[in-house]
């Protein structure tokens, strides 16, 4: 079988994931071939997963001008395939756009040549207003009433797409890569953030709208009893600047960490971790963090309930309040946070792997 995967820009999982399942089917011998931007090649290095890659400028903003070069560009990448896999909104619609018309009397069979089997797998919803939330909305138009099957990470995104016309949603599989081994002590990584005696509380995330960092640092903002605990944030993005600024004019105990390679020693080191965010589907941040034995607080939007279970304790979106309960009950009990970290273990053994989910994008190629 011939699959093409379409990507855009993507610093993290989405990147990761599709160089999971490139990898994963060139093994098992599909021919492969990866459009997206050149950075997304450079970071993730699809042509070592097995793969043939295509320069394809696929941009993170919609563009007047960029926007039709990119569809010629995508249906030059794409001929030939017997399936087209396109990971995100931008891409999905690049890819409906560019997917050749059915020839009179071809029925679309694989191997054909003229009319791939589009699949488009969502990892994001749409938190943006505005002129940016309506042109998106049209984007979402296009992918749920042209792409045969649309793969969600979350129930409220594959309820919108089933009422914009989508005809095939499926739940998404996607995995986080196996957890390496952390390569510093716990004592070591705290010594080196300045913690001290003090809780460790960690965020790992991109410092962007999307995540609530507002909510985790008006959390941050206490009271505390002594000691006060300390929140590291590992993690890079737009909203560095204006989080930096609120931290050093209140004096929060807040320290931003940048990008981290060393995650697996921060999640090691960490009393529990956190995430305020506004939304998500299946951030493998999260599910690293259950795989590390790690106890999870979490804001119970997207897909983050039937990722986390009963391993994590759930808070609302937008409450400061209740997520600083849940962080005092965890570091002010360690025999609670030893308990949450247990059942987060569990929880993280029981994630589907790489094998499920390769298996899983085989099922949504099938053509029924």
């Amino acid at each position: 079988m011939r699959v093409a995967y379409v990507v855009g820009t993507t610093t993290g999982g989405t990147g990761r994931h599709v160089h999971m399942l490139a990898a994963g089917l060139a093994r098992r011998g599909h021919r492969v071939v990866v459009a997206g931007p050149r950075e997304v090649e450079e970071q993730f290095g699809f042509r070592e997963a097995g793969a043939r890659f295509v320069e394809v400028p696929v941009s993170d903003r919609p563009h007047p001008v960029n926007d039709p070069r990119a569809v010629l560009s995508v249906r030059r990448a794409i001929r030939g395939a017997d399936v087209v896999h396109a990971h995100g909104l931008r891409a999905g619609a690049l890819a409906a756009l560019a997917r050749p018309r059915r020839s009179p009397g071809d029925p679309g069979r694989p191997g054909t040549g003229e009319r791939p089997l589009l699949v488009v797998t969502l990892h994001n919803a749409l938190t943006a207003g505005g002129f940016v939330g309506a042109v998106y909305g049209v984007l979402e138009r296009i992918v749920a009433r042209r792409a045969d099957r649309v793969l969600v990470v979350s129930p409220d995104l594959g309820e919108r797409m089933g009422a914009l016309g989508a005809r095939d949603v499926r739940p998404a599989v996607v995995p986080a890569p196996p957890l390496r081994q952390a390569r510093r002590t716990p004592g070591e990584v705290r010594a080196d953030l300045g913690a001290g005696d003090r809780p460790l509380v960690l965020t790992v995330a991109r410092l962007a709208q999307q995540k609530g960092l507002e909510t985790l640092l008006d959390a941050a903002a206490g009271p505390w009893e002594s000691p006060a605990p300390l929140f590291a944030i590992a993690g890079e993005g737009p909203l560095r600047g204006e989080l930096a600024r609120r931290i050093a004019a209140e004096r929060l105990p807040v320290v931003l960490l940048g990008h981290r390679d060393d995650v697996p020693d921060l999640l090691a080191a960490a009393t529990v971790a956190v995430w305020a965010s506004r939304w998500e589907g299946l951030p493998l941040s999260v599910s690293e963090t259950l795989k590390a034995g790690t106890p999870v607080i979490a804001t119970a939007v997207g897909g983050v309930p039937g990722l986390v279970g009963d391993a994590g304790i759930l808070v609302p979106y937008g409450d400061p309040a209740a997520l600083r309960a849940a962080v005092r009950k965890l570091v002010a009990d360690p025999g609670e946070a030893e308990r949450w970290g247990a059942a987060a273990a569990r929880r993280g053994a029981e994630l589907p792997g790489e094998d499920e989910a390769v298996r899983s994008a085989l099922a949504a190629y099938a053509r029924s």
